[in-house]
């Protein structure tokens, strides 16, 4: 567990909490909850209700669809953040590939953020267009594969 303190100071370095005044930043570390979870634990399963997001202290995580990964994420970067903004279900899931503790903000605690500092949603749509380029570009790789696959084929 983290004092309260290291608290503040882990949320301070995250890309989405960068641009928040330390005033908000003291009340948002107090109300986040921290979560410890063992390796190989799903978090959540796709399909699900969301109403967190959740942000890797230590430990990693892997997002996946069914068997394929999608990505790994480690200490400081944040997950779960999709459903938040549209309110459907769980896109991926998420299992810890160690041990891991997150700290959660929910929904209310968001749109709070977003209200005393509108940058946290540009910080959010930055970290989702990147991942959505990532996943292009595996997609593509994936595709490119598959074609030449059944290229030798014939």
């Amino acid at each position: 567990m983290l004092s309260s303190f290291d608290r503040l100071l882990f949320i301070r370095r995250v890309s989405i909490f960068q641009d928040l005044r330390d005033e908000f930043l003291v009340k948002l570390a107090s109300a986040m909850d921290e979560l410890s979870f063992p390796a190989e634990h799903t978090i959540f399963e796709q399909g699900e209700e969301g109403r967190s997001l959740y942000v890797v202290i230590s430990g990693r995580v892997r997002v996946h669809v069914g068997d394929r990964d999608l990505a790994r994420l480690e200490k400081g970067t944040f997950f779960g953040e999709m459903s938040l903004f549209d309110a459907e279900p769980r896109s991926a899931s998420v299992t810890t590939v160690e041990n891991c503790e997150c700290l959660t903000l929910n929904q209310l605690q968001l749109i709070d953020a977003i209200e005393e500092t509108p940058e946290i949603a540009i910080n959010i749509t930055r970290t989702l267009s990147r991942r959505i380029r990532e996943l292009n570009s595996k997609i593509n790789s994936y595709e490119s594969q598959l074609k030449t696959l059944d290229l030798s084929k014939t």
